[in-house]
């Protein structure tokens, strides 16, 4: 099977969702919004061994909130969860939320990756920024929006690069529509050994990210394990999968397994105890169409291909910042 991208190349080829982004440059970090334009199934996958997050508990099948409004992927840490709050705010300013005997709690589950120590300022004061960070996301979210040094990507870094914001979609056979975001923060290496060719290149479309393919032959050192630190902490790519096709929250939650395989393909080594790598899904089901048998199985599989190259792609974009810590991927 050909796959094709949608109109933008971005998870918002998924009818339904915006995505807006806020940073702060002095900061190195900043916070990324999927708004969804009504509420959405939804489901998570965590197979990182560092994750920091909010309200994915709910997102399990069997729990009582069926949709949500909103996700957030943030830098920060663990303070980057306040972002989530701001999102909440201008949520509850347009009357929207899960309504509970007259109440309405907007549903925002949160990502966050860690950009503490990447050479920018965070002497914030009292207060963390993020919450204000969120809710200039959440009321700058569109249609189209940048990718790269931007938003939660602001302050990424992989091993031995800068990392950034990516995004992908891919138009299936039945005219359903995936879209995948990332915020690139891994542990591990996006490129083959210490060349410039992306893992991700057996999925890439065009030049999307270079067309440059991968190396031949393989180099010595290919499947060297390449690190951004030896140490235990400050990774994490966070991501969200969207598509417009009718799953239920089940369906969702799969939809969200397979799309690791994207992190897989796309970064080694993926998945370590180091990185807090977590995927949300969402179903807006705007197509109308639920899937079935063999076109279920290949929207699964696209997943995977559309979320690699939308890792890929967010580290092709980033750009070059005052008091960087490593060099971006395309003076390398």
């Amino acid at each position: 099977m050909t796959f094709r991208p949608g109109p933008r190349n971005l998870i918002t080829d998924v009818a339904g969702l915006r995505v807006g982004n806020a940073a702060d440059a002095r900061l190195k970090s900043g916070t990324t919004v999927v708004m969804c334009d009504e509420p959405a199934v939804a489901g998570v996958q965590v197979l990182g061994g560092a994750p920091g997050t909010r309200e994915t508990d709910l997102l399990e099948p069997h729990n009582l909130v069926q949709s949500i409004n909103a996700i957030v992927l943030s830098g920060g840490s663990a303070f980057g969860l306040d972002a989530a709050s701001g999102v909440q705010s201008v949520l509850r300013e347009q009357g929207v939320g899960f309504e509970m005997r007259g109440a309405r709690v907007p549903i925002v589950p949160a990502a966050i990756l860690f950009d503490l120590t990447n050479g920018g300022d965070k002497d914030w004061g009292r207060h963390a920024p993020y919450r204000e960070l969120g809710y200039e996301a959440a009321r700058s979210a569109a249609a189209d929006f940048a990718i790269g040094t931007e938003g939660a990507g602001t302050g990424a870094l992989t091993s031995g690069l800068k990392g950034g914001l990516g995004s992908a979609s891919t138009v299936m056979p039945d005219g359903t529509v995936l879209g995948a975001l990332a915020a690139v923060n891994a542990a591990g290496s996006v490129t083959v050994g210490g060349t410039r060719h992306f893992w991700a290149a057996p999925f890439e479309i065009g030049d999307e990210f270079g067309g440059i393919g991968y190396p031949s032959p393989l180099p010595v050192d290919a499947s060297d394990i390449r690190l951004k630190y030896r140490d235990q902490g400050g990774n994490t790519t966070i991501a969200v999968i969207a598509t417009d096709a009718v799953l239920t929250n089940a369906q969702a939650k799969r939809l969200a397994v397979a799309a690791h395989d994207g992190f897989a393909r796309a970064i080694w080594p993926a998945h370590t105890p180091a990185d807090g790598d977590l995927i949300f899904s969402l179903a807006t089901r705007l197509s109308g169409v639920a899937p079935q048998s063999g076109a279920a199985i290949d929207l699964y599989a696209a997943a995977g291909a559309t979320m690699a190259r939308a890792i890929a792609r967010g580290i092709h974009a980033a750009a070059p910042a005052e008091d960087d810590l490593f060099p971006v991927w395309s003076a390398r």
